[in-house]
């Protein structure tokens, strides 16, 4: 593929010269203003006919072996041009030099000659290299931005054929998309979707992939019954000190106050720590208050005979650089915390993985979800955890203690968020709109399972 660029002192003199050297049918790529004038980046019109019959081409050797949703895969024509990106890439590595290096001398004279003078040729040659470098970095981020172009506009044109031939699948991303969930997971699940499938039996399926790919305790043995240091982290007002009270509730029910350790780093808030200081008091466990790394490691040791130790931490907002501080205290200790990240099911799913990608550090052990009850769509929070593949312990869902928290039972949340998504009761997209969408949608869900029986 043959692209040029020509530059003049405005943008009729640079086409001027495009005209003249690539014809009246050139295609202009990009026209830019830069200082001293414009620069018009262009190819021939024979040369971008030749990518779409080479995609036309590929475009149908893909159909003859696929079924289904693959018949309107665009992703053809973006594959030449990504060979062509790595080809130019690959030209990048030995950039054309002109030849004016003087006849070899002899091999006496080339001793004497000191490695550090570079000569007056060499330092030309390096200098047409730099700049042959950068005008070569310029045509790749313009055939980049025009992959993107086609990418987005054949993946609309195709999303507009399936919403004919396929409308369950055009229906199942509607819910999806009303049921909180990311663009990224709704597209691939839609793709996906088996053929020839109705509504029901559609949802059906999504029910079964979405609660195969959502990890969850079956049962609290692996949290209070065999025990362990438990932090709970994550931004201001997410609901953790509560929380605490409510795990704490919930141990004290099944195995008394005597093995049970509670812990607040709260000392920042006004009256932080008093808040679970009440709970324990009412409870009748013995709450420590600490403020940093030593004190911290000091309490873990007065406490290093309890089964259960529950440490409660202060609000950070996940752009703060406390975040990392508090990270790092957790994980500096000789014994092993368990880290246990709160998600509020109100937030958006942008929020949310921005505090994950905050609050990860060394890893995660796993999730609980916070503010069940004040949400109008839990997709959100869904989608976090199954991109995140974290492990999902509890569902806080009220201000009542013990009463308001649960064991995670995934079947009934994936029923309850695609119920939302289904009944109309949060935003709905109009089927014109659906493709647009998908053309502006990049499908990043790479680690998903849609593996699983059709019986």
């Amino acid at each position: 593929m043959n692209i040029k660029q020509f530059f003049g002192i405005n943008s009729r003199e640079a086409l001027k010269q495009v005209r003249m050297e690539l014809g009246e049918d050139a295609i202009i790529l990009s026209n830019r203003a830069v200082e001293g004038g414009n620069r018009i980046t262009a190819l021939k019109e024979e040369d971008l006919d030749a990518i779409v019959d080479n995609a036309a081409i590929m475009e149908a050797s893909y159909r003859n072996h696929t079924e289904g949703f693959g018949e309107d895969n665009p992703s053809a024509l973006i594959s030449v041009i990504n060979k062509k990106i790595e080809g130019f890439h690959t030209n990048q590595a030995q950039p054309f030099v002109p030849n004016m290096m003087e006849p070899e001398a002899p091999a006496a004279q080339i001793q004497a000659t000191p490695a550090s003078a570079p000569s007056a040729p060499d330092t030309f040659i390096q200098a047409s290299m730099l700049d042959a470098s950068q005008k070569m970095t310029e045509i790749l981020n313009e055939m980049r931005s025009m992959r993107d172009v086609f990418e987005s506009q054949l993946t609309t044109i195709a999303w507009s054929n399936v919403q004919q031939q396929y409308p369950t699948k055009s229906q199942i991303m509607n819910i999806l998309l009303s049921s909180g969930f990311s663009a990224a997971l709704a597209r691939m699940l839609s793709e996906k979707l088996p053929a020839n499938l109705d509504e029901a039996k559609a949802l059906a399926w999504v029910k079964s992939i979405l609660s195969k790919n959502l990890d969850s305790i079956p049962n609290e043995i692996g949290m209070l019954d065999q025990g362990g240091i438990f932090a709970l982290i994550g931004p201001t007002g997410v609901g953790k000190t509560t929380t605490t009270a409510k795990l704490a509730a919930r141990y004290v029910m099944k195995h008394g106050t005597e093995s049970l350790g509670l812990i607040t780093t709260d000392a920042y808030r006004i009256g932080g720590h008093e808040q679970l200081r009440i709970y324990g008091k009412i409870l009748g466990v013995m709450v420590h208050a600490v403020k940093d790394e030593a004190d911290l490691k000091i309490a873990l040791n007065e406490l290093k005979n309890k089964r259960t130790i529950l440490i409660d931490t202060v609000g950070v907002s996940q752009r703060d650089t406390m975040v990392t501080e508090q990270i790092a205290m957790l994980s500096n200790t000789n014994a092993r915390i368990k880290k246990l990240l709160c998600l509020n099911a109100t937030s958006t799913g942008e929020t949310l993985t921005d505090v994950i990608r905050a609050y990860k550090g060394k890893g995660l052990d796993g999730t609980i979800i916070t503010k069940l009850d004040e949400a109008v769509t839990i997709g959100g929070v869904l989608d976090v955890i199954i991109r995140g593949k974290l492990k999902l312990y509890y569902l806080a869902n009220g201000q009542r203690v013990p009463e308001d928290i649960h064991l995670a039972n995934k079947s009934y949340l994936i029923q309850k968020a695609l119920k939302i998504g289904a009944d109309g009761r949060s935003l709905q997209f109009k089927n014109e709109e659906l493709p647009f969408i998908m053309g502006n949608t990049r499908k990043s869900v790479n680690t998903l399972s849609t593996e699983t029986s059709r019986g």
